[in-house]
């Protein structure tokens, strides 16, 4: 038997970040993880390979379409796609590879296999060859992350009929891809297949696209989605499918009620949604049990177990790397005997569409339902100098504020690089600034943060660039 401080179970975003910051802290902590590489589904099936062939078919496209032509540059590109697969594996693998680097300096140890709970304070690793490893440990982290949410009367084979993973490993660009689920991996995953060049179709449950954004927002994403090629069906359930070697027929059916159709297509991406990880855990060892959506609850991290915490997409909260990465911190600290908190009315999300999107904070929807009185400022990209020079006018930034104290309740950006831009009014907000504090503060021209800036002055009515 070994014996830890902490014991962390799941090497992803959340796994990573905790154990490396138990070592930071002067912790003896373990990692349990049995891929073959860590990262989690981030770092190997998610987040970066999913970013790296989203940059390449932007490259691709705009080389292919009017885009380079405009900027005076021609040129006839051909498609790699075996390359284009390589480049994002070599990417992984040096991101990976970055983790162990990490661990090895912080003194985390990697234990690989798979972790069961064996009642408190005691984990049992069952690794490749089948052997098993005791480790005891005064706290036991579960940060087992989740996994691709199944869909009744479709079976995901990774041939025909794929889940995320299978989307970003395909061999051959699709005819036609319909995509089941017009969340966020849906969107960026499609984007990518209609970039290299497949007929995309998104089939979605409810009458809208991506239900957490602002309703404004979410309009404009799906205009500008239309525009560049994808058909949407909303308000559609798919009640079956059949797959065959070359292809899938689904059948799909109005949810409020209609005649039933069948769709043809050569591939399926089923992107519902994730669901936590919990299988084989050895919850039941602990009293442990999860809610009917499979979550395990938690207070401040804590479960209802003395030395057992719980981070990441197996507790509540939104499923994003970053918010686990949060939540790590927060519970290490915790441990070591530090204060540790996570915001959770500030976790920024990204949809890395083209265009992107970015929001923090209320939509205008929940301040509605809240009753709360705000004001809007909004400034589109077609009045920003960078955007218009770079051929990018698409979208706009828009500031929600109290209508009382002006304090910041809300920003949401569709537009180019909002990504990069949304931390701007993360920070901001975190301090309670107001929507002047932004109109007051000197942005770099010309730069697309700027739209940021004017957005802020239009809630007082004072934008002057358009």
């Amino acid at each position: 038997m070994s014996n830890y401080d902490v014991v962390v179970i799941g090497g992803g975003p959340g796994g990573y970040n905790a154990a490396i910051k138990a070592g930071q802290l002067g912790l003896k902590v373990a990692c349990v993880e049995g891929r073959e590489t860590l990262g989690g589904t981030c770092l190997n099936v998610g987040c970066m390979p999913s970013k790296a062939l989203l940059h390449a078919s932007e490259l691709y496209e705009a080389a292919s379409g009017s885009e380079f032509a405009t900027l005076g540059i021609e040129v006839k590109p051909t498609l790699n796609l075996a390359q284009m697969m390589k480049q994002k594996a070599d990417s992984v693998s040096g991101l990976t590879k970055g983790i162990e680097f990490l661990f090895r300096k912080h003194k985390a140890e990697w234990i690989k296999g798979w972790g069961r709970i064996d009642g408190p304070g005691k984990v049992v690793v069952k690794a490749a060859d089948g052997s098993d490893r005791v480790l005891q440990a005064k706290d036991i982290v579960i940060a087992t992350g989740s996994e691709p949410t199944p869909l009744p009367g479709v079976t995901i084979d990774n041939q025909r009929i794929l889940d995320s993973t299978g989307a970003l490993a395909l061999g051959e660009v699709p005819k036609h891809l319909v995509v089941i689920g017009a969340g966020v991996i849906g969107l960026e995953l499609g984007s990518v297949w209609r970039r290299l060049g497949a007929q995309v179709t998104v089939v979605e449950f409810l009458d809208r696209i991506c239900p957490g954004l602002d309703g404004e927002t979410g309009k404009a994403l799906q205009r500008s989605l239309s525009k560049q090629g994808m058909t949407f069906k909303l308000s559609a359930k798919v009640t079956g499918a059949k797959a065959s070697a070359s292809g899938v027929t689904l059948d799909i059916e109005p949810v409020s009620g209609g005649a039933a159709e069948s769709l043809a297509c050569d591939y399926v991406l089923v992107a519902i949604g994730r669901r936590p990880y919990t299988q084989g855990l050895g919850l039941e060892s602990l009293g442990l049990a999860t809610d009917k959506r499979g979550m395990l609850a938690n207070q401040k991290h804590r479960t209802g177990v003395p030395g057992v915490w719980v981070i990441g997409d197996v507790t509540s909260g939104a499923m994003l790397a970053h918010k686990a990465e949060d939540e790590a911190i927060a519970c290490i600290e915790q441990i070591a005997g530090k204060a540790g908190e996570v915001n959770y009315d500030l976790i920024p999300s990204v949809i890395y569409t083209k265009p992107e999107v970015a929001s923090v904070g209320k939509s205008e929807e929940q301040l509605k339902e809240e009753g709360r009185a705000y004001k809007v400022g909004k400034f589109p990209f077609t009045a920003n100098s960078r955007a218009k020079i770079n051929h990018e006018t698409e979208g706009f930034a828009k500031v929600i504020a109290d209508e009382r104290t002006d304090e910041v309740l809300g920003v949401h950006l569709i537009g180019p690089s909002v990504s990069e831009m949304i931390g701007e009014y993360c920070v901001a907000m975190e301090f309670s600034a107001s929507a002047e504090d932004i109109a007051l503060t000197c942005h770099p021209h010309p730069t697309r943060s700027e739209a940021l800036r004017q957005a802020a002055m239009d809630v007082h009515g004072e934008a002057m660039q358009m």
